[in-house]
């Protein structure tokens, strides 16, 4: 339910209608490709300041046994964030994003937690479905969301809103604020089942704990060493992460910069939000068809699958003109994207030892964000030096192939094997609890 719960900020906030807000109205007072510009700069901001502190916060979550009680805190971050982004107005840029900044490392953070969670929730064997699920029900909560969201922006006159040539600017900017408020209300609503029916993972104590006790202001930093040098001992995790930072940056470029573009080639708003619900909705059923795909061929095929939709998906991207190319291709993302980031995340959690899995998702974050910084980071160079974003379009591809030939190597059962090995040693030292 907190996939369902978060995912109202992912596609009302951060890729359909506050993206769209932004650009047009907040950022509305830059010159050209200027407002694109400058949402790509918020994003690599926040993203930068996920990556700094996610392996602090996960190395904290394990030594305090306080998974949830960190997500709680950071949703509310978000949630108060995305409450403010009421008050944004026409020009105003610099607290549009500086608010977007705050929401989204209060939503990331927060995830670090919850994915930390998985690997106590259930079987090893389970993971790549319960992973799939978890994106399926997130594309429903967010999909229902973003749809009354749409409904009340494009015919405000069937809920009672100012529309018309008489409603003033800021009537007229009504309906996609009081859609912010909705993300807010409903992403702490549906965070209630995880923080009430999901119970903490125990503490777990390593073996020179024993001895020279815990402190939180110092163990978790002796921790995150640690868990920085056995990066390298289970190398197969290792490699997951650096295959992951890079096609995940592809990914989360095509996710967070396709509406501004869009917006860019002149696309209707209509077009691009329809666009966005198409991803949503046909998300489900494909997400729980990875989720199979996977029991049948393995993870890492299923996430390969994946990466040469997405090569494809550059290509149409970088040809695109018209809302008939922008609606072939989110369904092609909506083939592809849930399952492949849910893959992703269970083929992970299955390669690291359970007891560690907030430090370790802590890290797994860092390379999701740093996956969030180059492709935007792309977009606002080649904006900058060719006034256009088509070209960084095409760019993406890069990312795709050289994950894709990283991922390569990871031998999945040799990995998984390490990883039980270091669990079974943690009992016995532990005497068998």
């Amino acid at each position: 339910m907190y996939d369902w719960a978060v995912s109202s900020f992912q596609t009302t906030i951060q890729v359909a209608v506050f993206q769209i807000y932004f650009v047009s109205v907040a950022a509305a007072t830059l010159p050209g490709s200027r407002a694109t510009q400058a949402w790509a700069n918020a994003n690599t901001i926040a993203s930068i300041l996920v990556a700094i502190a996610s392996p602090v916060l996960g190395a904290i979550s394990d030594v305090a046994a306080a998974k949830k009680r960190m997500l709680a805190i950071f949703m509310l971050i978000g949630v108060v964030a995305v409450g403010g982004m009421y008050f944004i107005e026409r020009g105003d840029y610099v607290l549009a994003s500086w608010l977007y900044i705050i929401a989204t490392v209060g939503a990331t953070a927060s995830v670090v937690f919850y994915e930390a969670l998985l690997p106590h929730l259930c079987r090893p064997e389970e993971m790549d479905r319960v992973s799939s699920a978890g994106y399926a029900l997130g594309y429903v909560g967010g999909g229902v969301l973003l749809a009354l969201n749409l409904a009340w922006i494009l015919a405000p006159q069937a809920f009672g809103l100012p529309h018309g040539d008489a409603a003033t600017p800021e009537q007229k900017t009504l309906p996609a604020r009081l859609a912010f408020v909705s993300v807010a209300v409903w992403w702490l609503l549906f965070s209630i089942p995880i923080l009430r029916r999901v119970a903490e993972p125990a503490r777990t104590v390593e073996p020179d704990e024993s001895t020279t006790g815990i402190n939180l202001f110092v163990t978790p930093f002796r921790r995150m060493g640690e868990t920085v040098r056995e990066l390298r001992t289970f190398k197969h995790a290792f490699l997951m992460l650096l295959a992951f930072l890079i096609y995940n940056d592809g990914i989360q470029t095509i996710i967070r910069m396709a509406t501004a573009y869009g917006t860019e080639l002149k696309i209707p708003s209509s077009a691009l939000t329809v666009a966005i619900l198409i991803v949503q909705f046909v998300g489900i059923p494909f997400a729980f068809l990875f989720g199979m795909l996977a029991d049948r061929i393995g993870a890492k095929r299923s996430v390969f699958l994946g990466l040469l939709a997405y090569t494809a998906i550059s290509v149409i991207g970088f040809y695109m003109k018209t809302a008939r190319d922008f609606y072939v291709l989110a369904f092609l993302v909506g083939m592809v994207q849930g399952g492949t980031q849910a893959l992703s995340r269970s083929l992970f959690a299955s390669l690291i030892p359970a007891h560690k899995s907030g430090e370790f998702f802590g890290f797994y974050s860092v390379f999701e964000k740093f996956a969030s910084i180059f492709g935007p980071l792309l977009f606002s160079i080649t904006i900058a030096t060719t006034g256009s974003s088509r070209n960084a379009i095409l760019g993406v591809i890069i990312f795709f192939a050289v994950g894709a030939a990283i991922l390569a190597r990871v031998n999945v059962e040799e990995g998984r094997q390490m990883a039980r090995d270091a669990e079974r040693d943690l009992v016995r030292i532990n005497g068998g609890h």
